[in-house]
């Protein structure tokens, strides 16, 4: 009965220990944000700055600002776009079955397999022919068309739940394909398009070969820039980790605001697929 008693306790403890262990890194970044620049050494990583200093974060917000906006022209259609055509295809493969469909599902799943570096070479010289290498809707197109097996995947899983009898009688109404898809799969996708849309902008966001590789100079996005940010000659850590605090900032929003909806909608489709 002690024993019994005592587990709760010790196992708040070891989370607790675990979670202050992982913010660690986080406690360094932004303690060395606020040092003045003379403070930053090694030997006082640890240590708390004598005065705060909020200059670095201006300085960061002044080099990052216009690749923030371009992030922020890529991440929002590129995740609407593939949320929806990945809706539609789980739609389909998982409610309009048809001969060879789960050899298409097979074959959309192939491409989370194909590594972003084999296909390199022949993307940037199709974007070039097609005039969107160095465009925003170029890095668009390529996040959308990679994230697609994804987030078939994903919907595909999610539309199992429905139960097939609901859209039996709407077809008796007479309703088609896409007056369906309109009035009972999309209005009962809402948890699914949040985990989607939290996995896609996540990974657009903070996606950096693609970005560095298709884009140059005033195209490119906040995480080419933040690596840029550190300079040639002598690195200042604390504009860099502020930058850094500053590039993570708009994910970490996302998943405070929207977390509990991401693992209920992750639940919701992890039982039939």
């Amino acid at each position: 009965m002690v024993a019994k008693s005592l587990y709760r306790p010790m196992l708040y403890m070891i989370l607790i220990a675990l979670s202050l262990l992982f913010l660690m890194p986080v406690y360094v970044m932004f303690i060395t944000s606020i040092k003045p620049i003379d403070e930053v050494t090694l030997a006082q990583m640890w240590a708390l700055p004598s005065s705060i200093d909020w200059s670095s974060y201006v300085h960061a917000f002044s080099r990052l600002s216009p690749n923030l906006l371009n992030t922020i022209y890529l991440v929002i259609p590129a995740t609407i776009l593939s949320a929806l055509l990945g809706s539609l295809n789980g739609y389909v493969l998982s409610k309009w079955k048809f001969k060879g469909s789960d050899w298409i599902f097979t074959a959309i799943l192939f491409g989370m397999f194909i590594p972003y570096q084999s296909i390199l070479i022949p993307l940037i010289q199709f974007l070039r022919e097609v005039n969107l290498y160095n465009t925003i809707p170029g890095l668009i197109f390529v996040h959308v068309v990679y994230g697609l097996p994804i987030t078939t995947l994903m919907f595909r899983n999610f539309y199992a739940n429905i139960p097939d009898e609901m859209l039996e009688s709407g077809k008796v109404d007479g309703a088609g394909f896409l007056r369906l898809y309109r009035h009972i799969v999309f209005p009962l996708s809402i948890t699914g398009f949040v985990v989607v849309g939290i996995w896609q902008f996540t990974n657009i966001w903070n996606e950096f070969l693609f970005a560095v590789s298709i884009t140059t100079t005033s195209q490119q996005p906040v995480m080419v820039a933040l690596q840029n940010l550190s300079g040639s000659q002598i690195v200042q850590w604390n504009v860099q980790m502020a930058g850094a605090l500053l590039a993570a900032l708009p994910t970490l929003l996302v998943y405070i605001i929207l977390g509990k909806y991401f693992v209920k909608g992750l639940l919701a489709g992890s039982v039939k697929g």
